[in-house]
């Protein structure tokens, strides 16, 4: 489900500090009954509505937000909105998304702005601790998490199609897929590789292309790759520990 391959943080470490966000007291309960006990976590507050989030983060000192996606007092799509509005005001801020829905169109807007410290798991989740777990070490240490069931809902919607595509990438492209990941512009990707943003251009068209990404949207179609690119990383991290 991570895209980082993450055993725990390490020893001597300060514990992270967990903020939850939710209206229903029953989810913040179980969220929290989940951390309480686990290595080097702790739960240092919770709220009931976006609007009372960012202040509780600064009171707090938090590491990590592990938010609903429906909050008061909008409704709709708060915790998203706030991943996004957090990701300027709260740089160096861990979020992870908990959602009641597979709703690939709400993780592709969770990792618009880059994958790094981001999180989306549905709230089946909370019954296993240990990939929850596992979702908090890799956010913390800079890295992502996906619910699976998102990854099979986008590569479905793709044509059809089960097979993501990436095999057929080539170093050059899957390095720059990587570094899409990350979040960077075409013009930062060129400085990184050192080429010219119009070969990074061509390396980009020919992933959308290898993936099945027809969508003339290039920001979906950037997210949609980042999102088969996370889901591939952790499959692959999986089958190593196994």
């Amino acid at each position: 489900m991570s895209s980082s391959n993450l055993i725990g943080r390490p020893e001597g470490r300060p514990p992270i500090r967990i903020v939850i966000a939710d209206d229903a007291y029953l989810v913040r309960v179980a969220v929290k009954h989940l951390i309480d006990g686990a290595a080097r976590m702790v739960v240092v507050g919770e709220c009931e509505d976006a609007t009372s989030v960012p202040g509780v983060l600064d009171e707090q000192r938090a590491d990590l937000l592990i938010t609903d996606i429906r909050m008061p007092p909008s409704g709709d799509d708060a915790g998203i909105r706030l991943a996004a509005t957090l990701r300027k005001t709260h740089p160096a801020l861990a979020v992870i998304v908990l959602s009641t829905y597979a709703d690939v169109a709400y993780a592709l807007k969770l990792f618009e702005d880059g994958s790094d410290s981001r999180g989306y798991l549905l709230k089946d989740r909370i019954r296993d601790r240990a990939q929850v777990l596992d979702a908090v070490y890799a956010v913390t240490g800079g890295g992502s998490a996906i619910d699976p069931k998102i990854v099979e809902g986008l590569v479905s919607s793709s044509r059809g199609q089960r097979r993501s595509g990436l095999e057929e990438l080539t170093p050059r492209e899957l390095d720059t897929l990587a570094l899409i990941a990350e979040g960077r512009s075409n013009a930062a990707i060129a400085e990184s590789l050192v080429l010219t943003k119009r070969a990074v251009e061509k390396h980009v068209n020919a992933i959308f292309a290898k993936l099945d990404l027809g969508d003339p949207d290039d920001v979906s179609r950037r997210v949609m790759a980042v999102l088969l690119y996370l889901a591939d990383r952790d499959a692959a991290s999986r089958s190593f520990t196994s």
